[in-house]
């Protein structure tokens, strides 16, 4: 997979059921939307007219739940045929998912689970990804995880699994930069050293959510608005990024559609703040 992947540098929201009224019938002041892949990958019906209908007034990236990057048994040929469909239906602005696994053989967790960071779990990951770029005929992004658990297998570190997994396959990152301040509280990691670490040109788009504090760790819920320690993190990562997507992703305990738009004028303000040159581009 050789084509080059798109800039794009606007704010978005992740568009929820909550809101369809909103987008269908109201100019609703951002750049693009993001959708979760798998909830339009049908034949017909009503989710399908919504997602054209919002696709009329806005650039849709569409955001995969269950690819399960990670699998060893390799990817699911029917689902990528569906994910190839929705992708020629609506010429998404990007196409992502997670770097995690899900699935082995008719097991399903429902949840993204972490990976070891290995040589042999890079080879599965570059030929899964190998072979989704492939079938939907563009370059993906996928996006960093929050985890809970480390593995003492691991020899690399996960921003040096994320350098060379997008070397060898051409792949951009969504950097979720909620996630990168949970993972790095739950295990002791270097916030900081993990953005300086990071492909920094192949980072596409940016996830803002917020997290719950549990009994011994931090949970990426993504039902909190976005907490300041996070948008400190963001705002370190702007200055550091060339043009990217931003956007606030919130799925559950979903706020008024006006809630999630002062959010997304905080990340313009920073931005803007953080990186003038590229906003007056």
């Amino acid at each position: 997979m050789s084509v080059s992947l798109p800039t794009f540098s606007g704010y978005g929201l992740g568009l929820r059921r909550e809101h369809y009224r909103d987008f269908l019938e109201t100019d609703v002041p951002v750049d693009f939307v993001e959708v979760i892949s798998e909830n339009f990958m049908v034949d017909g019906g009503q989710p399908l007219d919504i997602l054209r209908r919002v696709r009329e007034r806005h650039p849709v990236a569409l955001h995969g739940v269950s690819m399960s990057i990670g699998s060893a048994d390799g990817l699911k040929p029917a689902y990528l045929r569906r994910l190839r469909t929705l992708v020629d239906r609506i010429d998404p602005l990007f196409v992502s998912d997670h770097l995690s696994w899900s699935r082995f053989a008719h097991f399903n967790s429902h949840d993204l689970l972490p990976l070891p960071y290995t040589e042999e779990t890079l080879v599965v990951v570059c030929r899964n990804i190998q072979a989704a770029q492939e079938a939907i005929g563009r370059p993906m992004l996928f996006e960093n995880p929050s985890s809970y658990v480390t593995f003492s297998a691991s020899t690399m570190t996960e921003w040096e699994f994320l350098n060379e997994m997008t070397r060898r396959t051409g792949c951009g990152l969504l950097l979720d930069i909620n996630n990168i301040f949970v993972s790095a509280q739950n295990h002791g990691w270097d916030a900081d050293a993990y953005l300086r670490g990071i492909p920094s040109e192949r980072v596409r788009q940016i996830h803002l959510a917020g997290h719950a504090k549990g009994e011994d760790m931090l949970i990426d819920t993504h039902d909190q608005p976005v907490g300041m320690d996070v948008w400190a993190l963001y705002a370190k990562a702007a200055s550091m990024l060339g043009p990217v997507a931003t956007m606030i992703e919130r799925d559950d305990a979903i706020p008024p559609l006006s809630d999630l738009l002062d959010e997304l004028n905080i990340a313009r303000q920073l931005r803007q703040r953080n990186y003038p040159l590229q906003e007056a581009a």
